[in-house]
């Protein structure tokens, strides 16, 4: 593994709305996390695989065979063109590649200089960024075996690795392509994940392996996250100066304050040229929520901000709300040239986590 500073070597993380090669996904199969729900859950995937795999190619994580075989009668039922789906038969616990597979960076001046040659020399142009993922902070002993798929990722990958030595989830992070990252207090800061940094050496490591120039930090995450707070949650760029923000309307919700200093924060801050964000507010679902196994009241993270920025659609969670419209429209005006798709999951929301969580975006080069 390649111990150098990508930075300087050129890489950079490209924004999500760059052109992509494709989709990466982890088809669903615990049980723990999902007890009653796998069926509909496996429906989101079917529907969310539909809506993007005409604009980019699929990259699709199953156990086996039969698994493969099963899956593969699946979208052809929802008359999914299998060529353009490649299946990697891998172990893995569960379905959240955001957060502990890779993150991936291209070389500008490589890309550029190797369009015309043979492919193999243009790979030179993509690596990957692995990060050790704990589990969300050791939450979950059972899931920390999912730090060591990249290796069989990159079995098929064939590229460079820069291993960078910190605890970080891909959920956590949001860059804009040039030079500037957004994150929060509550989830990098936090002891559970690199206790023996502080926030300017946990800078310094961003700064190194994704190329920015500029980190903007937000406070805390909303109700119900179990990834103490990740970004992609809360506040996301939908071009280099524009970032979209979740807001709460109602000041009885326990996201009200949480949001609104995040919101206040953002309008404050600056891009990697000194200018100010033009900040645009997404509504929330209300209180999206379960009944746990003690008869108790549980929140679920359930946000529109998860969304996920293909080609050619942006495919949006959506939960049965009165703002989900709302939201969609929002998104359609700041994303003109796509098409913009809402998939209900609020079965898929119950793991703690949707549609950005569970896909990660392989740059074009």
């Amino acid at each position: 593994m390649n111990k150098q500073i990508p930075a300087k070597l050129g890489f950079r993380m490209p924004a999500e709305w760059e052109k992509q090669e494709s989709i990466w996904l982890s088809w669903p199969h615990n049980l723990e996390t999902w007890p009653t729900q796998l069926k509909e859950v496996e429906n989101i995937y079917v529907q969310f695989i539909k809506a993007l795999y005409t604009g980019q190619k699929v990259n699709l994580l199953v156990h086996d065979g039969n698994m493969q075989q099963r899956i593969t009668g699946m979208l052809k039922n929802s008359v999914i063109d299998i060529s353009k789906i490649t299946f990697h038969q891998i172990k893995y616990a569960d379905t959240w590649i955001r957060d502990y597979g890779p993150s991936f960076v291209i070389n500008d001046k490589l890309k550029n200089a190797t369009q015309n040659l043979h492919p193999n020399i243009s790979k030179q142009a993509l690596a990957m960024v692995k990060w050790t993922f704990n589990a969300w902070g050791n939450k979950y002993d059972d899931l920390k075996e999912d730090n060591k798929v990249f290796l069989e990722l990159n079995d098929s990958l064939k590229i460079q690795i820069f291993k960078a030595d910190i605890v970080l989830e891909g959920g956590s992070i949001e860059v804009n392509g040039a030079g500037t990252l957004l994150t929060t207090e509550q989830c990098l800061l936090n002891k559970n994940r690199n206790p023996h940094l502080n926030k300017e050496e946990i800078e310094q490591y961003l700064k190194d392996y994704l190329n920015l120039k500029n980190i903007l930090w937000l406070k805390e995450g909303i109700v119900g996250d179990d990834t103490d707070g990740h970004i992609d949650d809360i506040a996301r760029f939908v071009n280099k100066s524009t970032v979209v923000c979740c807001v709460e309307d109602n000041k009885d919700d326990d996201n009200y304050y949480v949001l609104k200093e995040n919101y206040e924060l953002l309008l404050k801050m600056k891009d990697q040229e000194g200018s100010k964000l033009n900040v645009i507010q997404l509504p929330m679902p209300g209180n999206v929520s379960v009944v746990d196994e003690n008869g108790s009241q549980v929140r679920l993270p359930a946000s529109y901000a998860n969304f996920y920025i293909g080609n050619e659609v942006v495919v949006v969670p959506i939960f049965g709300h009165k703002n989900d419209n709302k939201a969609l429209k929002i998104l359609e005006k700041v994303f003109p040239t796509r098409k913009v798709v809402g998939i209900n999951c609020k079965a898929l929301v119950y793991g703690l986590g949707t549609l950005h969580c569970c896909s990660q975006q392989e740059p074009a080069v």
